[in-house]
């Protein structure tokens, strides 16, 4: 029997970094109470999230079929700036992330699974080890979108020329022939 960290929904839901940028370390943290459940992830996992997310409600908005309100987009007393709760203590590393809308009770539901646990990968009658498991009202989904846009864009910028991060002291372009470019 897996362990599941469950939240339904949970009192916050965000997405967060520790550390300087170009070694930042992302997460997916959930609370209510006092309980904290914090997940590692990789940075390109927070924006497909997050995209994802808003593609979905964006969808439900578009098919008409929800009761309630689906905020376009975050509500303004739903926004949150603070930082995780500490200390962060890290259940697990994100491999696998489903997505889906509960049209039941309208709320989005994302499944996070542990890497090398994906269900996909399991052999028939195996369960992954734990999982996170958070079902977010729209509001919610709408202000965790925009936290976690905000965090990774919070970054090093961007080459104008090749898209790679750039350092403080510069970095290598390709599209300049090895140029160091450095940050503007």
């Amino acid at each position: 029997m897996p362990i599941v960290h469950g939240f339904d929904p949970p009192e916050r839901f965000v997405a967060g970094t520790v550390g300087e940028p170009g070694s930042r370390t992302f997460f997916l943290q959930a609370t209510e109470g006092n309980r904290v459940v914090s997940v590692a992830l990789e940075k390109q996992q927070v924006a497909a999230l997050s995209e994802r997310v808003d593609e979905l409600l964006d969808e439900v908005i578009a098919d008409g079929t929800a009761q309630g309100v689906i905020p376009a987009v975050a509500p303004f007393a739903l926004t949150d700036d603070a930082p995780l709760a500490q200390p962060i203590e890290e259940e697990f590393r994100a491999g696998t992330m489903t997505l889906s809308w509960d049209p039941a009770d309208e709320r989005v539901v994302i499944e996070v699974f542990p890497v090398g646990e994906e269900p996909a990968e399991l052999t028939d009658g195996d369960e992954p080890s734990e999982m996170l498991l958070v079902r977010l009202e729209p509001g919610q989904a709408r202000a965790f979108v925009k936290r976690a846009e905000a965090v990774v864009g919070a970054g090093r910028p961007s080459c104008p020329f090749c898209g790679q991060p750039i350092d403080p002291d510069g970095h290598l372009c390709v599209r300049a022939n090895g140029f160091k470019r450095r940050q503007p």
